[in-house]
């Protein structure tokens, strides 16, 4: 009949599919092949390890045959270029590197076994020294002596300049049926009053550690509900319900005055042969670096740029959790550091 036929070509061609995708990955799993990720790091070549900065914006062309990806290092750094595609070992990658200040390199990868083909690889890149700037490296140049870096950091501060301590009577009289007129007790059986407090403690100050309690009266039969306040505590006010007779209320707290400061702020940057590395805090403010030029005590101030006569400087955040400034800085042709203090 031909239903059982076509029904066992349907099993059949079923049955094929499954043996083709088990086949495959039994293929991926025992010879290596897998999506590749290009990862890695590229620094400054420098003997000195503390010379090896991380150099950002280096436009990144990786090719296999007639394929091309492009990426670009971040402010560390760091590149990551995933091919979403499966390659077998033995593909051999092209990863050309450019960079203005830098030399042009081509890297030439060949894809290994899965477990070494998503390494994470660190490249080194040679300053390009053009001819003016070898000449006027031979010279003795402009002494930079003295760094050190100014900076202001703001902040608040709150001082304690009294306390607060009031009394409040709220008159009701107990046993009153409410009979659905509020406001009434919490299960809405007593005539109940509702007794609002309210305190100001002056613009620019705010209240803190606020304690609100029933002293005298019967106060089992009473509510106080202190959740209320405005302008960042400078209003405290709050509401108590009483389905008894006359009960006091007292209300104490700290009162507190906010005042933004300013410090300023020295440190000594750390200098590795015409680099110049320090951190601030996140939030600091009016950054200038002090020096002597040629042994005249100058201030050059930071700005958004970070170009000075003498040196080009830039700034990102780091990874830590209080998200410092990360400052690097190079000497330009004609400047070097003399660190003798002078």
């Amino acid at each position: 009949m031909p239903y059982p036929r076509r029904r066992r070509r349907v099993i059949l061609a079923a049955s094929l599919m499954l043996l083709a995708t088990a086949l495959l990955l039994l293929i991926r799993r025992d010879s290596g092949i897998a999506f590749v990720t290009i990862e890695g790091v590229v620094l400054r070549q420098d003997k000195d390890l503390r010379g090896q900065q991380p150099i950002p914006d280096v436009q990144m062309q990786l090719q296999f045959g007639s394929h091309s990806f492009y990426a670009h290092t971040d402010e560390e750094g760091y590149f990551r270029i995933p091919l979403h595609r499966v390659l077998l070992p033995g593909t051999r990658i092209v990863l050309t590197l450019t960079h203005p200040q830098y030399q042009s390199q081509k890297l030439p990868i060949v894809v290994r076994l899965r477990s070494s083909s998503n390494l994470l690889r660190i490249i080194f890149m040679r300053e390009a020294l053009s001819g003016n700037q070898a000449d006027q490296s031979a010279m003795p140049g402009i002494q930079m002596t003295n760094l050190r870096v100014r900076y202001v950091e703001n902040g608040s501060s709150k001082t304690n300049i009294g306390s607060i301590s009031r009394t409040f009577e709220i008159a009701n009289q107990g046993g009153l049926p409410c009979k659905g007129h509020p406001p009434c007790s919490p299960n809405g059986k007593w005539k109940a009053t509702v007794g609002k407090i309210q305190l100001d403690a002056g613009p620019g100050n705010e209240f803190q550690q606020i304690r609100i309690s029933c002293i005298a009266g019967p106060c089992p039969f009473t509510r106080i509900d202190s959740s209320h306040g405005e302008k960042n505590g400078q209003i405290l006010y709050a509401q108590v319900t009483n389905w008894s007779d006359t009960v006091t209320i007292l209300v104490e707290a700290e009162v507190y005055h906010q005042s933004v400061s300013s410090a300023v702020h020295h440190l000594f940057p750390v200098i590795f042969e015409r680099t110049l590395n320090f951190t601030l805090p996140a939030n600091e403010e009016g950054v200038s670096l002090e020096a002597k030029m040629n042994g005249t005590s100058m201030v050059f101030p930071l700005g958004p740029e970070g170009d000075m006569s003498w040196a080009s400087c830039e700034e990102r955040d780091s990874e830590a959790a209080d998200r410092a400034r990360v400052y690097h800085c190079e000497l330009k042709p004609g400047y070097r550091f003399d660190q003798t203090i002078k």
